[in-house]
């Protein structure tokens, strides 16, 4: 393997690392959403134990020829996020792989239209499947600093690695690691919409920040 095409991730073996620990016991489960998901309540099925990321299923997939999914997980309390991980273990071969990702941090109203527009807080290329077969790729959260003491996290997928445009994507495992602050989450009412619909939101202007690329 080249070793210019591992920099800017790290490959996972154990359970932590300098990367933190598992965050799941964190997540608030009961408010998890996933979006244009082709099966109502797979997306949070694949929040799964450390020990199963490599499993094929549970999965989610999106709709044909729509490669959008749009996750937001709440936690129950403030946490710092320091890495992430998204992967497809699937041997289906009529679905794709996640490809370019935009993650957001608070963004309890986000909806498709805005996850388009808004600069995100960071932005992925997600390596192909097959770069490492035997384990999972922990992207770092850059810059940290964006992703301390937050409440909510909200992963755009935008594209996959199907040419053609027309197969769904596909996710069999989503991890993320950090540290939990002990400050308790303070309950936001928020609105979404299940379909994303090209058209339909207006998009705040340039107060918000940048994107970090990996």
């Amino acid at each position: 393997m080249d070793p210019t095409e591992c920099s800017g991730h790290s490959h996972d073996h154990e359970h932590g690392d300098d990367q933190g620990l598992s965050l799941r016991t964190y997540i608030d489960f009961d408010r998890v959403q996933c979006f244009n998901e082709e099966v109502n309540g797979s997306g949070k099925l694949v929040l799964k134990i450390h020990e199963e990321r490599q499993s094929e299923t549970p999965s989610v997939a999106s709709p044909e020829d729509d490669p959008e999914l749009l996750f937001y997980i709440p936690f129950t309390e403030s946490v710092t996020v320091q890495s992430i991980t998204i992967r497809n273990a699937s041997r289906n071969n009529d679905n794709a792989a996640p490809r370019k990702v935009k993650i957001f941090t608070n963004r309890d109203n986000i909806d498709f239209e805005t996850a388009r527009e808004l600069p995100a807080q960071q932005e992925l290329e997600l390596l192909p499947p097959h770069h490492f077969v035997e384990g999972t790729i922990d992207y770092p959260s850059r810059p940290a600093g964006k992703f301390s003491n937050i409440s909510s996290l909200s992963i755009f997928v935008q594209d996959n690695y199907d040419d053609s445009g027309g197969a769904p994507t596909e996710i069999t495992f989503i991890g993320l690691k950090g540290k939990g602050t002990r400050m308790k989450r303070v309950a936001v009412e928020a609105v979404y919409e299940s379909r994303g619909m090209r058209k339909d939101h207006k998009v705040p202007g340039g107060e918000f920040g940048g994107s970090t690329f990996i």
